[in-house]
């Protein structure tokens, strides 16, 4: 089989591939997800999911503090992206009847000693957030705002921090006492509902008890089940104290709504007005609609963008091999395993010590968020034997292929490069073309910033599409320009330049993830901290890589279409 015959068949087989892996689509609601009808009565378990803070980035399994938990664990299947974020899916004893509302349910008691007490307060101390799930809509606390409009928050406070009255000293309160609101979209044809909201206000409460312990039948004397009366305030919050014991309760009633099953999501998504773009609309974008049929960026199929972008990653080692080949043909090059063995563990190797050294410190604190050996087995297994043979695969195609012949041809003694002016020092015009590539994402910077490090929902993925397009075509002419300055002061070491280049608003990136470091989070743990520029470091590192290459594409395009124009005797 010929070179382009088996590069032609390889690609078709990738989108053969990439078609399987898509999910199936509902023309009226983005897929992942279908929708389900409850009848009045039906059980609706709620899932429990990890506890999450903005000060230290640290997720936590919901089972790691005394909560209640139920008979038996049940951990829910998760996919590669679900795992890698630190998602921990599992069964929680909350269990609801569709429509039918419940008043001080008891869930349990637990005692709370001294190593509980202490773990709970830490918790509470970092502002820890617990994630609840129901028919897979995330549970959400209205808050309302000094404008008089409610706004979202994903998750509700473990508990708060404050002092009796008349005592200055700090104590530490749990939200023992859950009132949830179920809102549900009935069928005007049946008795069939869907949820189209899963909303909490939480209490700390110190229970008393009207009688002896009972279970989940005993009486308390501070709130009745049979009194159909919500629990709006408390007088006595429950502190965390060694020694005692707290018992938790819950509401749920049920709303009708008017939002329909398709639109459910529109309350997460529209969490606060800073990250309401007046560009949204471009979100109709038909990269958009054709991630979604593959169910990539769905909000409710949790880790897919990251799965799919591990599959991309793996199948563009092929790619990679073709491309870096035909290059280093061109170049003479005669060394071609040396250059496949570069290509395919340079940089996924530099990724992957970083990598693995954040996941270490993540294991020394004990969060879930930490990799299991089993999945770091599983990207290791995808990365030697998916991505390096297709690397191998690319670099056999690209050398097969005739090498890239110059336009003209070239001195065999490379001249002497006359003195160049001040603005072209290379140093000088490399930190400047930096610049215009960093300003046309920056601003979309801070909201990838925001839904990464603040936990937020980001899906303006179609004015993502315009902005990544803006960047390639500002990196291309920012590099085309100074190559030219460049060849007209008679530099002709362009090559490296060129990449750069565009490539230095890699460091732009990682300064403006330090500033935001400092003026946007309140991260406090040192841990915390070296894991944030860690991680911006693997992303500036990947940005670097990027704009790099579409500066030195650019750019060598730029150079073989003029010289190509040029006549030489």
């Amino acid at each position: 089989m010929r070179a382009p015959e088996m590069l032609r068949w390889l690609a078709a087989a990738t989108a053969l591939v990439v078609l399987l892996a898509a999910a199936p689509a509902a023309g009226f609601y983005l897929p992942g997800v279908v929708p389900t009808d409850f009848s009045k009565g039906d059980s609706l378990p709620v899932k429990v999911n990890k506890l999450t803070s903005v000060k230290t980035q640290l997720p936590y399994a919901y089972y790691s503090l005394p909560f209640c938990k139920p008979e038996t664990i049940v951990d829910s299947a998760e996919n590669l992206g679900e795992v890698l974020r630190g998602d921990r899916i599992e069964n929680s004893p909350y269990v609801f009847q569709m429509r039918e509302p419940k008043m001080c349910q008891v869930v349990c008691k637990l005692p709370v000693g001294e190593k509980e007490a202490k773990e709970l307060k830490e918790k509470i101390e970092d502002e820890y957030r617990v994630n609840m799930i129901l028919d897979n809509l995330p549970l959400v606390v209205p808050v309302i705002k000094q404008d008089k409009n409610i706004a979202y928050q994903g998750g509700y406070h473990i508990g708060v921090k404050g002092q009796y009255t008349g005592s200055k000293e700090e104590k530490y309160f749990i939200h023992n006492h859950l009132s949830f609101l179920v809102k549900y979209h009935k069928d005007d044809d049946s008795e069939l509902s869907r949820i189209v909201g899963f909303e909490v206000n939480p209490y700390s409460i110190k229970h008393q008890l009207d009688d002896k312990w009972d279970g989940v039948n005993t009486r308390l004397s501070t709130c009745d089940p049979h009194a159909n009366k919500l629990v709006t305030s408390s007088d006595s919050p429950q502190e965390v104290e060694a020694g005692k014991e707290i018992i938790f309760t819950y509401d749920v009633r049920f709303e009708e709504s008017d939002i329909k099953w398709a639109s459910r999501w529109d309350t997460y998504l529209l969490m606060t007005d800073d990250q309401i773009h007046w560009f949204s609309i471009v979100n109709s974008l038909m990269i958009v609609l054709f991630l979604s049929v593959l169910g990539f960026l769905s909000p409710s199929n949790r880790g897919g963008l990251m799965t799919a972008m591990l599959l991309v990653w793996v199948l563009m080692g092929l790619l990679a091999g073709y491309a870096s080949s035909r290059l280093y043909k061109m170049f003479k090059g005669s060394e071609w395993k040396k250059i496949t063995m570069r290509t395919a563990f340079f940089f996924p190797g530099i990724a992957f010590v970083i990598f693995f050294i954040l996941n270490a410190l993540i294991w020394g604190e004990k969060s879930s968020g930490a990799v299991p050996f089993t999945t770091m087995f599983a990207l290791v297994l995808l990365w030697f034997g998916i991505s390096v043979p297709l690397v191998f695969v690319g670099s056999y195609l690209g050398f097969k292929k005739p090498a890239l012949e110059p336009p003209v041809k070239t001195n065999k003694i490379p001249r002497q490069i006359p003195e160049q002016a001040w603005y072209m020092n290379p140093i000088f015009t490399i930190l400047i073309g930096g610049i215009l590539p960093f300003g046309a994402v920056f601003i979309e910077l801070f909201f990838i910033l925001t839904s990464i490090w603040l936990h937020q929902f980001y899906y303006i993925f179609g004015f993502l599409f315009l902005v990544f397009v803006i960047l390639i075509i500002t990196c291309a002419e920012i590099t085309i320009v100074l190559c030219y300055f460049q060849l007209c002061s008679e530099d002709y070491m362009w090559w490296w330049r060129s990449y750069l280049t565009s490539g230095s608003s890699a460091l732009y990136l990682f300064l403006y993830a330090a500033f935001y470091f400092f003026t946007k989070l309140q991260i406090t743990k040192l841990v915390s901290g070296i894991l944030y520029f860690g991680y911006m470091l693997l992303a500036s590192l990947a940005f670097f890589v990027l704009t790099g290459t579409i500066g030195f594409c650019a750019c060598f395009w730029f150079t073989r279409l003029i010289y190509s124009s040029v006549k030489i005797d």
